[in-house]
């Protein structure tokens, strides 16, 4: 039974899932790191079927992103500083010239994706931490050039070079979590945004002239679109798209065009958001969940200038990568998002109605899932949270 103060809290304009799962708290134990109308829950449970056939290709010490190839082979980074190329029967290469990383806590290496040009260009995109003056660290953004020899082929290990920084994160603050650091490229390949988290500091997520709990949009090569929203704007740094956010794990791109972010909350509350141009998503102002010492944060419904979520969990999932399925594979999940579940150690579809959007199904995945990517094709690739975390691919089930 939910008391009234309970369904106040749980009450949201718009889509609101509400998961019944058991998790931990805390952000270092969460991220080591239903749709409906305001006065309806949708409980959704993790389910019984195995709608696939789950095949254990390698496994990984801490592993954060991973993307694939044209040639079928991946990118998988690991949190320490190590940066691989895998094919899809588990051979794992080291890829020479990764920068020096400032590692623990939440922070390391972050996020590998392709230029759009990859094929022309050879250059992929990199996030990780780097240490600043004191006991400061921060995320930053860089390009380089990827030299692989074709499959088959015999040559020098792997190695990137002409590296180069386009984006830091401002300003390098204390404390190791927080980071965020997802990366994503328009469908179009003209602009890169970049999820910058708010490093557990709450109140950057409001201030314009701080890019910490923000969502920026740059050109490929780092400078500043001249049609950002607050390009005129003295008082703001240009380079940001939108605001009010938190702890940013995860950004794509719908079919449609349109930009989902998944983030996580404070003490539950984590959110599935429509990121539109300028927006502001009202962390640490509103939230669906509250403060870990118990302080109560007002729900987005009591401030309705800023963004809600489209989804938000009450308990938390604890988020982690995010997709849109479009593949053949699986042809009655296209145009599905799925989420990696941290605490909730399971694999997390949502499905969508114009802007509107609800939880699905959840698949229990018997650990922490840190990653989800779909393949060349369309099996979904899941990377397995933590020392030891596997690599995993999912075909339909008895597919072989």
């Amino acid at each position: 039974m939910l008391t009234g103060k309970m369904m106040t809290k749980f009450s949201l304009t718009g889509a609101l899932t509400i998961a019944l799962i058991a998790c931990t708290n805390g952000d270092d134990a969460r991220a080591t790191e239903g749709s409906s109308d305001s006065d309806t829950l949708s409980t959704i449970s993790p389910v019984d079927r195995e709608p696939f056939t789950t095949t254990e290709i390698t496994d990984f010490d801490e592993p954060w992103a991973m993307t694939f190839l044209p040639d079928g082979r991946m990118l998988v980074t690991e949190k320490a500083g190590k940066l691989f190329l895998v094919d899809q029967k588990g051979t794992k290469t080291e890829i020479g010239g990764i920068p020096d990383v400032d590692y623990g806590g939440q922070g390391g290496f972050g996020d590998v994706i392709l230029s759009p040009d990859f094929a022309e260009s050879g250059l992929i995109y990199l996030s990780w931490v780097e240490a600043g003056d004191g006991d400061t660290r921060g995320a930053v953004a860089a390009h380089a050039k990827l030299s692989l020899a074709p499959i088959g082929a015999e040559a020098e290990a792997p190695e990137i070079s002409d590296l180069k920084v386009i984006w830091t994160q401002n300003p390098k603050v204390t404390g190791k979590g927080h980071y965020s650091h997802r990366l994503v490229f328009s469908p179009d390949g003209k602009y890169l945004f970049i999820g910058s988290g708010e490093r557990q500091k709450f109140d950057p997520s409001q201030d314009m002239k701080q890019n910490l709990g923000k969502i920026v949009r740059l050109n490929p090569d780092g400078t500043i679109p001249s049609d950002n929203p607050f390009i005129e704007d003295e008082d703001a740094l240009h380079e940001i798209w939108s605001l009010g956010h938190r702890n940013i794990l995860g950004m794509a791109f719908d079919s449609n065009g349109k930009l989902w972010n998944q983030e996580m909350g404070p003490r539950d509350g984590d959110e599935l958001n429509l990121v539109q141009r300028g927006s502001n998503y009202g962390y640490p102002i509103v939230s669906e969940g509250d403060h870990y010492d118990g302080k109560k944060i007002p729900n987005h419904d009591t401030r309705p200038e800023f963004a809600a979520p489209k989804v938000a969990w009450v308990p938390t999932i604890a988020p982690a990568g995010l997709i849109f399925y479009s593949g053949e594979m699986f042809p009655a999940w296209q145009d599905s998002a799925f989420i990696g579940g941290l605490a909730s150690e399971a694999l997390i579809r949502v499905t969508f109605d114009g802007e509107s959007a609800k939880e699905a199904e959840r698949f229990k995945m018997g650990a922490r899932i840190r990653e989800v990517e779909q393949g060349p094709g369309g099996a979904l690739w899941v990377l397995q949270d933590g020392e030891g975390g596997k690599l995993l691919k999912l075909t339909p089930a008895n597919d072989g």
